[in-house]
């Protein structure tokens, strides 16, 4: 079974939606309860961790819980929507924070932030799930990896680019306002891309029913399924590094470039690298596909990322770090190769699956994916509490008030926020460089014989 192009458009279009969604809450969660309202940076990301635990719960049991699933809609678009609109509501909620002071709005955010883990997950899921599940052909699910990769990108640019702007007209100058007015916005907004999918995507019954797991018997497959838990792990490191980078970067414009043009240089510089992000998806990686293996692909995206952190470093100690055009030009080596990784770890995990099916006779594409889901989660939940933890070691003071000049912060504060920045990032995606090269044998050559076997195997069966 193959996508058509209004199915494509429609999977591309929820990927927008949800990345839109999710971008505000990784990437701005820490700058509007520590920054704005005035909690704890430790707190906040302590917080964030607590509900990443709670999630290591939560998402394996929602894999199985849409593994099981069998309505007339189909199987996942019923969790598709139903998340989709709870998520709406929960995020909206998030950054519409209640007047209330000390303890009331730590128990809300506390409360809230956990509730947004949980519906995100419903609709998460599922959205990855059918990858796999509709094609079996190698070359079909780079594609679809590559359009839904891309059209996340383009929802997660969108909020990077230009909630700084959009933050402050909305909310007139004052930013507890705009990100209550943008938070409605994008949920809207959301609601509306996954409603186009799950009209446009019509399931179908699979000609054969496929056996469905326990939480136990699917622990036990995600463990004997090497690969994937190889691929989960160089997720999470990757993922860490880069959400470290993008709960930091505004804290860097605000108190580090400063100026009385910050928001302007932010967007700027997110601009670029957005651009960078899709550019590396949906140009650099196809072109680079024709002539090199997704894994030395992999390894050169590694190291690009590591060069560009280092060069932004070294553009700060050199005292170039007021300059926007140098700080774009560095940061595009991060950006183009984050681009093609998201790619590349979504085709990895989805030919796991096959890998899986091969070793145990089951097939578990949500069970797979929900481990996606997690790790990536938990990724932007350590991250989140290494930045919040961080701010407070380096002593960053907050600049909650709604008015008046930003804050001064001390040298040895801003060498420290450039240090957390950028080492941490390195350190984190040299690690998952060492892990992928030791421990990953899914060749496209073997990923393609594992193919090939499956299909082999199931028309046996059904002689």
């Amino acid at each position: 079974m193959k996508f058509s192009a209004k199915q494509t458009a429609a999977y591309g279009l929820g990927a927008v939606g949800k990345d839109m969604v999710y971008a505000l809450s990784a990437s701005y969660v820490m700058y509007y309860y520590q920054d704005i309202l005035g909690l704890s940076a430790t707190f906040v990301g302590a917080i964030l961790m607590i509900a990443r635990v709670f999630d290591a719960v939560n998402d394996p049991f929602m894999g199985v819980i849409v593994a099981k699933t069998n309505t007339k809609w189909g199987k996942f678009r019923p969790w598709l929507f139903t998340g989709t609109v709870l998520n709406a509501f929960v995020l909206f909620a998030l950054f519409a924070a209640p007047n209330t002071p000390g303890n009331g709005l730590m128990i809300w955010f506390a409360v809230v932030y956990i509730l947004w883990g949980v519906t995100y997950t419903m609709m998460d899921i599922p959205y990855w799930s059918m990858i796999p599940a509709v094609t079996d052909n190698s070359k079909d699910r780079e594609h679809l990896s590559v359009v839904g990769r891309t059209c996340a990108g383009v929802g997660n640019a969108l909020i990077t680019v230009f909630t700084v702007k959009a933050v402050s007209m909305l909310g007139g100058g004052v930013e507890r306002i705009g990100f209550r007015r943008l938070a409605l916005i994008v949920a809207v907004l959301f609601v509306l891309a996954e409603a186009v999918l799950c009209w446009a995507v019509k399931e179908r019954k699979s000609e054969e029913e496929m056996e469905t797991t326990s939480v136990s018997e699917m622990f036990r497959s995600l463990i004997s399924n090497d690969q994937a838990m190889v691929t989960v792990a160089t997720i999470i490191l990757i993922n860490s590094a880069l959400y470290i980078t993008s709960n930091l970067i505004i804290y860097f414009f605000k108190y580090d470039v400063g100026g009385v043009s910050w928001q302007d240089n932010y967007t700027l510089f997110n601009m670029i690298g957005g651009g960078g992000q899709i550019l590396g998806m949906m140009i650099i990686y196809p072109l680079l596909r024709k002539f090199l293996a997704n894994q030395k692909i992999f390894v050169l995206c590694l190291i690009m990322s590591m060069t560009g952190y280092g060069l932004i470093l070294v553009s700060c100690l050199t005292g170039l770090a007021h300059n926007i055009l140098v700080l774009a030009v560095c940061g595009l080596f991060v950006f183009l190769a984050n681009g093609m990784l998201t790619v590349l770890t979504t085709v990895f995990l989805s030919n796991t699956v096959d890998y899986g099916e091969l070793k145990s006779g089951r097939r578990e594409e949500s069970v797979i994916f929900s481990m996606q889901t997690f790790v990536v989660k938990l990724a932007s939940g350590l991250a989140v509490f290494i930045t919040g933890v961080g701010l407070d070691l380096i002593g960053l003071v907050g600049n909650n008030s709604s008015e008046g000049a930003v804050i001064e912060q001390t040298a040895g504060t801003i060498m420290g926020l450039r240090m957390l920045m950028t080492l941490l990032p390195v350190l984190g995606l040299g690690c998952a460089l060492m892990v992928f090269r030791d421990k990953f044998t899914l060749t496209d050559e073997r990923a393609e014989e594992i193919a090939e076997e499956l299909r082999a195997r199931r028309g046996g069966l059904s002689e």
